[in-house]
């Protein structure tokens, strides 16, 4: 944890970017860069983002020369004192997970009237940047990205703690390819009876991947409404689509409660009939009709993938036959009285040979075409089994 900095820490280093929003008054705009805003301990490189809910900036924590994020609280909102805990909660719920695929939380605190958050800072793009650019996700790299935010999620439910809010702009793909799961800003315990009193009959979410128990202010959520979210996630990255559309918020989330959803095929052919049946169950409207573990989401997710894998072996290993038969067709060697010589399918010049004859009743099969039929054989043996799981299920 970066808490340890404070004690060790040289004078506060100046924010050079005002942290409130447009229209914001500006406490400090007499004193300049005055001590409203600064952070103790840390040196600000640039901002990398802003919104109406908070700024980030990325930051070297000083005293352990490392890039850092900062997410700052605007003084619009430190006066609400419920969106002050929310923030404060974001990073005790953070600082309780520690998983490759979760952004680690290093310290929260307050300076001279802002609170922020400090985090790792984690250089790549999100699942919602491709999306908004148009590019659509194959089944395969989707399947890459959600089964590490699966994994994330059975490491945050094992601890008793629930997202709420798993969506494409929380998720960070980092330039290696690893896929993090971003902003606790609306994960709880579980089982916290005082804040499901709290929370009960009130609305938290983004509308486009919200639970339909969410939408309903249900005292009772919990784990699969993460499940929930990253289907809707996954649907929108294989189909260029969100779950549900609507003319406004309050329409999207009337159809995620009472409409059926339409199969991910219907807007991409080429997707799995696995893929579609395991998104489908984590879409399920009723809960108890989602996966009953997070555990038992990877194993279909990795089923599916681990399908994919052997049908795209098997249409290479295919290829490499077809291209093998070619080539033995254009040149064979023969045995003759002397050394081999070639004989060339084209009509090349060469001494009249006879070549060996295999009798019709006995032909001959090459052991890649064995090989081929035996991966097929597997093939059609798994997605068989797949069907049938899904189908008792």
């Amino acid at each position: 944890m970066a808490d340890e900095s404070s004690n060790h820490s040289p004078e506060p280093v100046a924010i050079p970017f005002p942290v409130s929003p447009p229209g914001d008054k500006k406490e400090d705009s007499q004193s300049g860069t005055s001590s409203a805003r600064q952070i103790p301990g840390y040196q600000i490189l640039g901002k990398l983002g802003a919104g109406a809910m908070a700024v980030v900036f990325k930051a070297r924590q000083i005293s352990l020369n490392r890039i850092v994020a900062i997410k700052v609280l605007p003084k619009s909102l430190s006066s609400d004192e419920e969106y002050v805990e929310r923030f404060y909660q974001e990073g005790r719920a953070a600082a309780q997970l520690n998983h490759t695929n979760i952004v680690q939380a290093y310290d929260v605190g307050e300076s001279h009237g802002y609170h922020y958050f400090v985090m790792e800072y984690v250089e790549g793009k999100t699942v919602y940047d491709r999306i908004h650019a148009g590019q659509l996700y194959s089944e395969a790299e989707a399947l890459n990205i959600i089964i590490q935010i699966g994994r994330a999620l059975d490491h945050a439910h094992s601890l008793g703690l629930i997202h709420r809010d798993v969506k494409p702009k929380n998720i960070m793909i980092t330039t290696d390819g690893i896929a993090k799961l971003m902003d606790m800003g609306l994960a709880r315990v579980a089982n916290d009876e005082d804040a499901i009193a709290a929370e009960t009959g009130r609305l938290f979410g983004t509308p486009y991947y919200i639970s339909p128990e969410q939408i309903l202010g249900k005292s009772d959520v919990d784990f699969r409404c993460d499940m929930y979210g990253l289907g809707g996630t996954l649907y929108h990255m294989v189909t260029g689509k969100p779950p549900f559309e609507g003319k406004d918020s309050k329409d999207v989330m009337i159809k995620h409660v009472k409409e059926k959803l339409l199969s991910p095929d219907r807007h991409n052919l080429d997707l799995s009939f696995g893929l579609c049946k395991t998104i489908q169950k984590m879409l399920a409207k009723r809960p108890e009709n989602r996966y009953p573990s997070t555990e038992a989401m990877l194993e279909d997710l990795q089923s599916v993938d681990f399908l994919l894998e052997v049908e795209e072996g098997s249409e290479r290993t295919s290829g490499l036959g077809q291209l093998g038969n070619e080539l033995a067709g254009r040149s064979h060697v023969v045995k003759t009285s002397g050394a081999p010589k070639p004989i060339a399918s084209m009509g090349s010049v060469t001494d009249p040979v006879v070549p060996h004859q295999v009798p019709a009743e006995e032909p001959a099969v090459s052991p890649m075409a064995m090989v081929l039929a035996i991966l097929l054989s597997v093939s059609v043996l798994l997605n068989l089994l797949l069907l049938f799981t899904l189908l008792w299920k």
